[in-house]
């Protein structure tokens, strides 16, 4: 068995769209879907809080078939700058997919990261670069065996979330999230409506109000 490589979408989002959603954090992206867009947040960055890169990108999918990387390996030469390298292992904690050689080549594409819902290696290297953004399952010190099998750019399951090839990623210090082209477009509002209420949340708290105030609670009587 080969493995299956599919052509890149054409109906994705478009660059102005995108930019909409560049600042915004994963926290606001699953506030404003009530979770629909939620990757499981037992896949986590490499880096510690405050040290990790913002993971922001169009998604290009491998889907695996641990032991074997196949799909990765193909799947990089698909890479544009930008994108974000997603891979799909199932789960799978006892075999890397993709380690420092093959993560330096997702750079090399001017990729913006990777998303493995599977086990890495070689995270020391990977954790050093600060344009490039990891998020994996589990580390493992044990590399693949084979590269025959699997499918590149095909919808895949990542954390209990199904994403498409061209899908957006965020994913910051809280975790991950997956925008599809008709949540991205039909969310984005409220996405940046949030944002400015938290901004303005923020300001009255820095200038003295009490939360009661800012959040225009109702007044609490004294017990009697």
């Amino acid at each position: 068995m080969s493995v299956i490589v599919q052509r890149r979408p054409t109906n994705v989002l478009s660059p102005d769209e995108i930019a909409r959603w560049r600042k915004v954090p994963a926290a606001i992206v699953v506030d404003v879907s009530d979770g629909a867009c939620q990757i499981d947040p037992a896949i986590r960055p490499l880096c510690p809080p405050g040290r990790q890169p913002r993971l922001f990108g169009r998604a290009v999918t491998a889907r695996c078939e641990p032991p074997d990387f196949g799909a990765v390996l193909y799947a990089l030469d698909l890479l544009q700058p930008g994108d974000v390298l997603v891979i799909a292992a199932g789960g799978h904690t006892a075999t890397a997919m993709i380690g420092e050689i093959l993560g330096d080549q997702v750079r090399r594409r001017a990729g913006r990261g990777i998303l493995c819902d599977g086990a890495v290696r070689d995270v020391a290297q990977l954790a050093a670069w600060t344009d490039l953004s990891v998020f994996a399952r589990a580390i493992t010190p044990r590399g693949p065996t084979s590269n025959e099998r699997g499918a590149v750019n095909v919808a895949v399951t990542v954390g209990g979330r199904l994403v498409s090839p061209g899908d957006l990623i965020v994913g910051d210090d809280d975790g991950l999230a997956a925008l599809d082209p008709l949540a991205a477009r039909t969310l984005i509002a409220a996405a940046e409506a949030k944002l400015a209420r938290e901004a303005a949340w923020i300001a009255s708290l820095a200038g003295g109000r009490s939360a009661v105030e800012t959040f225009e609670l109702p007044p609490v009587g004294d017990a009697p």
